[in-house]
């Protein structure tokens, strides 16, 4: 499976974004997915899962951000909501064989990132 995420920019305080990952490859739908985060001098971070009807969110996102695909055009989402001058950082889309395994590994694949800056 390749990933490519796009979607990122420049977005003022409390303002929205919509980040998409295009998959290839047939199975992607036997994959759960997610996506992850890396800020500026701070580690890679956990942010959205997804298998079937199953969500997971990092804390600080929950309630603001929504993760979902689509199968039938091999795309994932993430929608952003109220963001904050802390979401700001270069954002991931992952793929790993279970759901549980999105947050705590192994992935199996990642994709490039797209940059997110929101300004206060």
């Amino acid at each position: 499976v390749q990933l490519q995420a796009s979607g990122g920019g420049l977005v003022q305080a409390g303002g929205s974004l919509r980040l998409s990952c295009a998959a290839s490859g047939r199975t992607f739908s036997s994959y759960a997915m997610g996506w992850f985060r890396q800020a500026p001098g701070k580690e890679r971070e956990f942010v959205a899962a997804l298998k079937w009807s199953s969500t997971d969110y990092a804390d600080s996102v929950k309630g603001r951000f929504t993760i979902s695909r689509d199968n039938a055009e091999n795309m994932l989402y993430l929608q952003m909501n109220s963001l904050k001058p802390e979401d700001t950082a270069v954002y991931y889309c992952a793929a790993a064989d279970t759901f549980s395994r999105v947050r705590r590994g192994p992935i199996n694949y990642w994709g490039q990132g797209t940059k997110v800056t929101v300004s206060s």
